[in-house]
């Protein structure tokens, strides 16, 4: 893969801002650098541009090297910062699959980038022949989302991996339900593929959506351009050393994991036995997609009694479509005690 092709010329020549971090690394007893006001600690001080303590914990946990990692305010800011980096605005394009992430399309409007959507199948599997066909000179992404947002599934191996081989841009794929997929992530295939991006996220399976903390992983050369694009210091030591905290609790995020996905399979069993369930959805993700008779009756029935489930009945491939979160265990039994009184 040729970066310099594939990379903004102004951002290959950019000069990124260098901070008072950047420039001295390592611990001092003095610190008259930075214009930091000394009479407040402990934070007074501007957190480490490049999160390097934080980047060390999730480099064993994930089984990456820190150079190839990159943390986001949420994964919204790599989704952004991917298009500042390699798309010309009102040049390039992108491809994606349809139905998925929202973020994508509104990241490319912001970034006035060509946004070219490929239905999925009618099961919402991927055929890759068709999104390869509307690829062309100026595309420089390809989005997959995988598993999927809405659909809930993970996207066929095969088919993905004739995109990532075939493709001479850059493939993301967005993994932030991996961990609720029996399927393995793309993050061994890293160094495979030097045009492949991987998404994750603290926001689903450890339960920090709050926190609002996403990962990128990809090629050294990569990583060092959205760090040349980023803000100097977009994730606060707040953040850092409470996520630092929470890498303590990767047990027990496997016991959240793991009850979450037998409420997945309660709730499957359970929403089969409403009269009104036209088709339940296979999913890989913390959610499930369900066909009903009449969507928007439904969600409104719903919201009457204050359960609020997600309308995706104007999405493409989801007429009639209710995108529903595993909750808890008494959550669950709330709502299909509601969708069978209806």
């Amino acid at each position: 893969m040729d970066l310099n092709r594939l990379v903004r010329k102004n951002i290959q020549s950019l000069k990124a801002y260098s901070s008072a971090r950047d420039e001295f690394k390592g611990e001092a007893s003095v610190y008259l650098d930075a214009n930091e006001n000394p009479l407040n600690g402990p934070y007074n001080r501007y957190p480490d541009p490049l999160q390097w303590k934080l980047k060390e914990r999730v480099s064993k946990l994930k089984g990456v090297e820190v150079d190839k990692i990159f943390f986001g305010n949420g994964s919204d800011e790599p989704i952004d910062i991917v298009y500042r980096v390699f798309c010309e605005p009102g040049k390039d394009n992108v491809v994606a699959i349809d139905p998925s992430y929202g973020m994508y399309k509104v990241c490319a409007d912001i970034n006035n980038v060509e946004y070219r959507q490929v239905l999925l199948n009618d099961d919402y599997s991927l055929n890759a022949d068709l999104l390869l066909k509307k690829v062309d000179e100026q595309t420089k992404l390809i989005f997959l989302c995988s598993p999927n947002n809405p659909s809930a599934n993970i996207l066929d191996k095969s088919e993905v991996l004739k995109v990532l081989t075939s493709f001479k841009g850059i493939v993301i794929i967005d993994e932030a339900y991996i961990d609720f997929s029996i399927e393995n992530s793309w993050l061994p295939d890293l160094d495979t593929y030097p045009n492949l991006i991987v998404l994750q996220t603290f926001s689903k399976a450890w339960g920090l959506a709050a926190i609002r903390l996403g990962m990128a992983f990809a090629s050294v050369e990569i990583i060092s351009y959205f760090n040349k694009v980023k803000y100097p210091y977009n994730i606060n030591i707040l953040t850092q050393n409470f996520v630092l905290e929470e890498l303590n609790k990767t047990s027990l995020k496997e016991e959240w994991v793991k009850t979450l996905i037998a409420q997945r399979e309660w709730l499957n069993n359970n929403l089969g036995q409403v009269s009104f369930v036209e088709k339940i959805y296979p999913s890989d993700a913390n959610f499930i997609l369900v066909k009903v008779k009449d969507a928007n009756k439904t969600y409104n029935s719903l919201v009457e009694k204050g359960i609020i489930v997600r309308n995706r009945n104007s999405i493409s491939l989801c007429r009639d479509c209710l995108r529903i979160t595993v909750g808890t265990e008494s959550e669950n039994k709330i709502l299909i005690e509601s969708l069978k009184s209806l």
